[in-house]
């Protein structure tokens, strides 16, 4: 391993720590000591939980990517609203019990999958409370506010919670890496963050705004209104007046898998108002990873900050 690779290392892990030692009602700490149990305190105060659960029922998406690449595979999930791309053999593996979607989920059988821990929150934050009565479940999922910080903390938790805490810190030394590396190359460039959904533009900030965390660009519609579940989508012409330097894409509709729809790339060509905007004639769009918006786990936000770095190494 490299100076600089140590370094950063170095660095990360010493964020992480100062993290679980700063950590309010909503961040989490860890405290392993009794040796086959963890206490993890989360939003919804401390939880005793095993160490290295066996039987894990998994549902807030922001940790799948994490549970995976520590070698986790869940005895149940909520099959209907995971990205498909890259959980293909949790999906189609008719043993991972379906749990069905977060507006109706089904907790009879996540009470058949016999769980030693339930990681929820996030999307399941309301059934929290149920949850709590088939198994320790852990609300570890990141915040609204501080939303990448909230990350980290949640990749150390889980890799306390399944003794994988270098595995966790090189996670987030990724993630520190790529978000530097992003700031950096950003100078304060405006920019429209953009979704696509039911074919339509909206504001995406509520949504995506959490890039702009460690970034140094100027939202061109900072504090206006933008329901990202709304339908009647921003007017082209009220994007092309803004004339951001940048656009960063949502693509909902791909992630959502609605059948029929374009891609946010053909959505955006199709806009005529576009044609002699900044971002188009300098073609100045970053377009996330599709299943970003069923994503949104530490590890697709390394990549966003990775791909937003290489649009702005290769712009002009």
């Amino acid at each position: 391993m490299n100076t600089v690779r140590r370094s950063r290392l170095f660095l990360a892990v010493a964020a992480t720590s100062m993290l679980v030692l700063g950590a309010c009602s909503t961040d989490t700490t860890v405290d392993a000591g009794s040796g086959d149990t963890v206490t993890v305190d989360t939003a919804n105060g401390a939880v005793e939980v095993p160490a290295n659960p066996q039987r894990v029922v998994a549902l807030d998406n922001t940790s799948f990517e994490t549970l995976k690449a520590f070698g986790v595979e869940p005895v149940a999930l909520p099959k209907p609203i995971m990205p498909y791309e890259g959980f293909e053999e949790w999906i189609d593996n008719e043993e991972i019990l379906d749990v069905g979607t977060h507006r109706e989920p089904n907790l009879e059988v996540v009470s058949e999958a016999e769980p030693d821990l339930i990681i929820g929150g996030y999307r399941f934050q309301e059934y929290t409370d149920e949850l709590n009565r088939i198994a320790p479940t852990l609300d570890v999922s990141p915040t609204d506010v501080g939303y990448i910080e909230s990350l980290k903390s949640q990749t150390s938790a889980l890799g306390e919670v399944f003794g994988k805490q270098e595995q966790a810190s090189q996670i987030i030394a990724q993630l520190d890496a790529a978000a530097d590396d992003a700031a950096a190359r950003t100078g304060g460039e405006t920019v429209f963050l953009a979704n696509v959904s039911a074919g339509k533009i909206d504001n995406g900030a509520q949504r995506i705004g959490r890039l702009m965390e460690p970034l140094t660009l100027t939202d061109v519609f900072a504090g206006e209104a933008g329901d990202v579940h709304g339908d009647s989508g921003l007017a082209p012409e009220t994007v092309a007046q803004a004339n951001p330097d940048w656009v960063i894409v949502l693509d909902r509709d791909a992630a959502a898998g609605e059948p029929g729809a374009a891609p946010a790339k053909v959505v955006f060509d199709a806009q005529e108002a576009f044609a002699n905007t900044t971002f188009t004639t300098r073609n100045q769009i970053v377009y996330l990873d599709p299943y970003f918006y069923t994503r949104e786990s530490i590890q697709a936000y390394t990549q966003a900050f990775e791909s937003i770095s290489d649009a702005f190494a290769n712009a002009g």
